[in-house]
């Protein structure tokens, strides 16, 4: 029988004392001092200490048009990401994780609603002139997270609305501290866009001002990241939410000084690694504060590769299409989780998750119980991530605009629509939708419905066809006064 374990009071007076002698008694320890005292004397002693958890920090790191295969982890031979393999070694890293959206506006709308995008209405892309914004009615995850007392910043690209009230701070965000919309929305940084010569130049914004126009785009990044790790540090005694959408790799890439010409990969690859290198900071960070129990992190992008930029863009590894289409380049994405001690450690999974989900997840970790007067698309990740359960979901849809061009469920992805690129024209023309197996063509090169010129009993797929198109019909019925147009 295992002899129960004392602890005298001289004991306890040297354990707290490795910490370099901290007062006891009436005086309050600091707050990142408490937290590695009361690790530290829970390992001596366990037991010893049992006050009330404090709800987990939560960060997500959220790349602009980085596509599937642009990390070193997910596969590319030139750009190297050192911080986020460490991360997926540390964490879990998803091979099937995908988007709400295929665009920068729906995609990051989807993300802090958990809705899709002909829910919430943000479904197109904003523009400098744009009139309108994500709903003040939408609930977002800071919105939400701030009822449990999180302190909430965003820090990067919101484009959801440059102005009030649709801007970061009027959707439960105390701090805001980046650029409104895309950095190539601007005569001087893509002027060869439609429209850019009437474009004003880029604006650097604190909360709802304006406090530098143009924003110095070759600095912005640093400056950015600077205020981000500023919040950790202000923030760091109390649960906070940090929402950290970069405004890099998106083409025109405007990586720092310090990192043109690391990369292989040109400017994009310089901008990819200048993230990784922002990322690794963060969880420096975490470490010195003691923080990295305490922390959820979530990093993916907004959407797949602009392959308009061509060898200038990034990669979406062997998968098909990019930016602004329904192809899995568009929709795919890397996303890996990180919260040492509360999930798994080094795993890969290969079960469908959606960026949704992190609307879910994250009111989950901190005990605020999703809005009930609303559809809710996301779920929550934890189970699978702790390993209890070894999928959380099996259906994805994919819009473009108010368009469903395909749906996934399980293995099977069948498309109603196609797309070539961002900006190409939609193909309405086919005579039977598209139908893959992404299990064995990620790539979504083989169409299994050429296999019969009709729905029959001759069609292997056919009885996975029809269970999917009720699927459709379901989903369209949920939607009520925002139904689109459907694939008919």
């Amino acid at each position: 029988m295992k002899r129960k374990q004392n602890i005298s009071r001289r004991e306890a007076l040297r354990v707290l004392g490795v910490l370099g002698g901290a007062a006891v008694g009436s005086t309050l320890l600091p707050g990142t001092l408490l937290s590695k005292t009361t690790r530290v004397i829970q390992k001596k002693v366990p037991g010893l200490l049992k006050g009330p958890k404090r709800p987990p920090n939560i960060i997500i790191l959220f790349a602009d048009d980085l596509g599937y295969g642009d990390l070193s982890c997910y596969g590319h031979p030139t750009i190297h990401t050192p911080n986020f393999d460490r991360m997926a070694a540390e964490g879990v890293k998803f091979t099937q994780f995908c988007v709400a959206a295929s665009v920068c506006t729906a995609s990051r709308g989807a993300l802090l609603t958990g809705r899709l995008p002909v829910r919430n209405g943000m479904t197109g892309v904003l523009g400098p002139y744009s009139k309108n914004g994500l709903s003040p009615k939408e609930i977002t995850i800071a919105a939400a997270l701030k009822t449990k007392g999180y302190a909430t910043g965003c820090f990067g690209k919101w484009h959801l609305g440059d102005r009030s009230p649709y801007l970061p701070t009027d959707h439960g965000f105390d701090y805001f501290y980046g650029i409104p919309y895309s950095d190539d929305m601007a005569p001087n940084t893509n002027p060869t866009a439609i429209s850019a010569q009437y474009w004003p130049s880029i604006p650097l914004m604190r909360n709802d001002k304006i406090i530098e126009q143009p924003a110095p785009l070759d600095t912005l990044g640093p400056k950015i990241h600077k205020e981000a790790i500023r919040f950790i540090h202000e923030h760091h005694a109390h649960p906070f939410f940090l929402y950290f959408p970069y405004t890099n790799p998106h083409n025109p890439p405007h990586p720092s000084k310090e990192f043109r010409g690391k990369s292989l990969q040109g400017l994009y690859g310089d901008a990819v690694q200048e993230i990784d290198w922002s990322a690794g900071q963060i969880f420096k960070t975490l470490r010195e504060l003691h923080l990295e129990e305490d922390t959820f992190v979530f990093f993916s992008s907004d959407n797949g590769p602009w392959l308009f930029w061509k060898e200038d863009a990034g990669s979406a590894g062997m998968l098909r299409g990019g930016k602004g289409t329904a192809w899995e380049g568009g929709f795919r994405e890397p996303g890996i989780a990180w919260w040492p001690g509360h999930i798994q450690n080094g795993v890969t999974t290969e079960a469908i998750a959606s960026s949704m989900d992190l609307f879910t997840t994250s009111l989950s970790l901190a005990g605020v119980k999703p809005p009930s007067d609303r559809i809710i698309d996301g779920v929550d990740l934890m189970p699978l991530l702790r390993g209890e359960k070894a999928s959380v979901r099996d259906e994805l849809f994919y819009y473009v605009g108010k368009k469903l061009f395909a749906l996934r469920k399980g293995p099977w992805k069948l498309h109603f629509h196609t797309k070539r690129a961002l900006g190409a024209p939609t193909k309405n023309s086919m005579r039977l939708p598209l139908f893959f197996n992404l299990d064995k063509d990620p790539g979504e090169k083989y169409n299994l419905t050429e296999r019969s010129e009709e729905y029959d009993v001759d069609n292997p797929y056919v009885h996975e066809i029809h269970k999917m198109l009720e699927i459709v019909k379901r989903q369209r019925a949920s939607l009520g006064e925002n139904n689109p147009p459907g694939w008919r």
